[in-house]
């Protein structure tokens, strides 16, 4: 998608970061989306082609107005936030400057100082805004529910995957880090598997140099507990791959020990793939306990073992689950309605 010229352009959302995170997939999913009701672009390095995107190298040179008065700019990052100060302060940009923040813990004082220095704030969370020293519209990350969705088979799916065709199968993806709990979810899914012989568990992410140890000593303990075939490990797979795989999910579990946002069980959810998570991020704002999955303290790897072998023995409660967490995302967490939601956020700026 090209993006329109500058000089047309009312929004902003820089990415300023090269390697890929949770804010650039907030962009590429976003802004595409928000480009059919106002004139919005990203301002990355790179992005995939279907995101509009202008280089940080034009920002100097764009007019000093919008199209209609101050433009939006919609940060993410501290880096962001000060690039917005400085066109505004510096290069004489008419800006009007919003920051979102999924951080859940006390901010930095340089963090709080720039926070103060926003026009407007949005959490992703309750849990978000109460970190926040000001003022937040609380708006949650949303999914696009046509793209992660149920398929009608399963088997044929696995299949394709290169995955195990039959029995239940237990995901845990993202980033594999200690902050993730992944140690967790091997501990936990060995002792599944001693009560359950036909599941089989998959962990899929991509292991940083740092972790490369950490990564080789889970598969280390699998191994050594003689299930390295029905504990599978998988790296990181292509953007238009992971939808295929959450669909190939009868269960979910996010264990991890910290989480800002956390959109994996969302994705889970939304193709009808129950959650086991722990209690940080905003997974309690996400899974209605009992219906939609189960909700564990950190750390607490027994509890997650027995959430995990009660819905593994209960298949027609497992099923139901499934039902009720894919209509909780379309109730409560679509895409549409996270971009409608900020839309009104820039609208309002721009109207002040």
């Amino acid at each position: 998608m090209t993006a329109p010229a500058l000089r047309e352009i009312e929004v902003i959302a820089p990415n300023f970061k090269r390697r890929h995170s949770g804010v650039t997939s907030t962009v590429i999913r976003l802004v595409p989306l928000q480009a059919r009701d106002i004139a919005i672009t990203a301002c990355a390095p790179d992005l995939p082609p279907e995101v509009p995107n202008v280089p940080p190298s034009r920002l100097l040179r764009m007019s000093r107005n919008g199209p209609k008065g101050p433009r939006v700019w919609h940060a993410r990052r501290n880096v962001e936030m000060i690039a917005g100060l400085a066109l505004r302060a510096l290069a004489g940009k008419r800006l009007r400057l919003l920051f979102t923040s999924a951080a859940q813990r006390r901010h930095s004082g340089l963090t709080r100082w720039l926070i103060r220095q926003m026009d407007a704030v949005i959490a992703t969370s309750s849990k978000s805004a109460s970190y926040l020293e000001r003022g937040a519209t609380v708006i949650r990350h949303g999914i696009d529910c046509g793209l992660f969705a149920p398929v009608p088979d399963r088997a044929s799916l696995r299949a394709e995957l290169e995955l195990p065709r039959d029995g239940p199968l237990i995901g845990c993806f993202g980033r594999i880090r200690p902050q993730k709990g992944n140690d967790l979810f091997v501990e936990a899914m060995i002792a599944v598997m001693a009560d359950h012989p036909t599941a089989k568990a998959l962990m899929m992410g991509r292991a940083t140099g740092e972790h490369a140890a950490f990564l080789q000593g889970l598969k280390d303990r699998v191994e050594a507990a003689g299930l390295s075939d029905r504990i599978l490990f998988r790296d990181e797979v292509p953007i238009a791959d992971v939808p295929r795989h959450f669909q190939a999910l009868d269960l979910y579990v996010a264990p991890q020990r910290w989480e800002g946002f956390g959109l994996t069980p969302l994705e889970a959810m939304a193709c009808g793939a129950p959650v086991v998570a722990t209690k940080v991020g905003a997974f309690e704002e996400l899974i209605v306990a009992g219906d939609t999955g189960h909700l564990v303290e950190i750390e607490d790897t027994a509890t997650i073992t027995a959430r995990v072998s009660d819905l593994l023995a209960d298949p027609a409660r497992l099923n139901e689950m499934a039902l009720l967490s894919r209509q909780n995302v379309l109730d409560n967490f679509r895409i549409e309605q996270e971009a409608a939601a900020i839309i009104a956020i820039y609208r309002q700026l721009q109207a002040g």
